[in-house]
């Protein structure tokens, strides 16, 4: 029993870990679909569409009426936001930048946890939102102009995106009796719908891109839902304090990612600010004691 409960703790982590390592580099396929002539909402919604197809066809869910339809949508509208919004960020900008920026995620999770759920903010609560304003006030001071803004729309929509990512997860914890493969279907749709919408017309020109660009998107949207499900299973076999760490880890792969395959590669001062964020995060498993 116990050899038992080691080993699926185990492959809990290295499903975690796998989930990191995909999300740190899921950027560099949509840059490849942008090369051969996809542009990123189309790509975004086209390979959250394969994801939603395929989850259905797997899973062939009833047409019930939910049970919180507000909910759900307001789950819908931000996993949409937090995902074609991280998309797009990384496609015009640095991608250590912008998930450093996106990983402001705990500082909105706090307010939003405040303003949705009631929770009462302790002392951790109030360092996680010290320590991340300091460090994004760190990466985004700009001493031409005195003052710490986003320097370009790849800021702006890298942070958006964590509040996005952040309200989703509030969210979710909201909706804890909606069934797990409920809120996945939910969230993919959403993406697609956002995504759709700010294509507009140019959805359709996707009809001209190369062969291997359709298999790309296949695969894509097809390691979407598979590294969905792998990081539900780790969450639901991890303590949520030790997950946050694990999952942290996806800055690592990100790095070297968008070092070795763009050339990236951030200042002190982004390091400085990105050592602050990813603190924070962590400081973020003493609040769920």
């Amino acid at each position: 029993m116990a050899a038992g409960s080691v080993h699926e703790r185990r492959v809990a982590v290295a499903a975690l870990l796998t989930g990191a390592l995909v999300w740190g580099l899921i950027w560099y396929p949509y840059r490849v679909l942008r090369d051969l002539g996809i542009d990123g909402l189309s790509a975004t919604s086209l390979t959250y569409l394969v994801a939603f197809v395929v989850a259905c066809l797997v899973w062939r869910p009833r047409p019930t009426r939910p049970a919180h339809p507000w909910l759900l949508l307001g789950m819908a509208l931000s996993a949409g936001g937090c995902n074609v919004g991280y998309v797009m960020a990384t496609l015009s900008g640095e991608v250590m930048r912008v998930l450093l920026l996106f990983y402001l995620a705990p500082l909105w999770t706090v307010l939003l946890a405040r303003l949705l759920l009631g929770e009462r903010l302790n002392l951790f609560g109030g360092f996680v939102i010290l320590l991340s304003l300091a460090g994004a006030a760190t990466m985004l001071w700009r001493p031409e102009s005195g003052v710490p803004l986003p320097r370009d729309a790849a800021d702006w929509i890298g942070l958006f995106a964590g509040f996005c990512f952040a309200l989703f997860n509030v969210l979710s914890r909201r909706a804890r009796e909606v069934p797990v493969q409920q809120r996945v279907l939910v969230s993919f749709l959403g993406v697609v719908v956002i995504g759709a919408c700010l294509a507009g017309s140019a959805l359709p020109a996707t009809g001209a891109a190369p062969f291997d660009a359709w298999g790309l998107l296949l695969l894509t949207g097809l390691l979407l839902l598979v590294v969905n499900l792998v990081v539900q299973f780790g969450l639901t076999r991890t303590p949520a304090n030790q997950a946050i760490v694990i999952m942290l880890t996806e800055v690592g792969f990100a790095a070297v990612s968008s070092w070795f395959l763009a050339g990236e590669m951030l200042g002190l001062q982004e390091w400085a600010g990105g050592t602050m964020i990813i603190a924070a995060s962590l400081f973020t498993t003493k609040m769920e004691g």
